[in-house]
């Protein structure tokens, strides 16, 4: 069952009671590390190994996602600007406790590449927001594996 989180804007990023920030550095450059984020969409699983199944929203400005414990996500996007940035609330889900989601992508150059940071900021009740810190190691680690592989894939054409 899908419930409705409540809306959120970018600035929620700054704001939220949680936010986790990750960064690593990428080969690939901010073109193609954004186009792989929001322009193919359906390829998301095959680098990012928590998603396994992830669509772009008919009207095209959100996407549907889906984790590979069952967890699904519809989102709308909130910030698309090529190369450099990549947001997104997410408005349902069938994650319990979470009362608001955003992430927020942002691409910068590195060298001949990109530095990628995530941020994932949240709202939820107390129990929530002392847990989940707990799980940034593991998140952490599923965001750097998978940047590494979207990096292989974008060397590989």
């Amino acid at each position: 069952m899908s419930r409705r989180l409540r809306p959120v804007a970018l600035g929620f990023a700054a704001s939220a009671p949680l936010r986790l920030t990750f960064s690593t550095e990428v080969a690939a450059p901010p073109g193609a590390v954004y186009a792989a984020l929001a322009d193919d969409v359906p390829g998301l699983p095959e680098w990012f190994a928590a998603v396994s199944r992830a669509e772009p929203t008919p009207d095209g400005r959100g996407r549907e996602i889906t984790l590979t414990g069952g967890v699904r996500f519809a989102e709308t996007l909130l910030a698309t600007e090529p190369a450099a940035r990549y947001a997104y609330r997410i408005d349902t889900t069938n994650a319990p406790v979470v009362r608001a989601l955003l992430e927020d992508w942002r691409l910068t150059p590195a060298g001949a590449g990109t530095r990628v940071r995530w941020t994932f900021a949240a709202d939820g009740p107390a129990a929530f927001r002392w847990l989940m810190p707990l799980a940034r190691p593991a998140l952490g680690r599923a965001f750097r594996v998978a940047l590494r592989a979207l990096d292989r894939r974008l060397a590989a054409g």
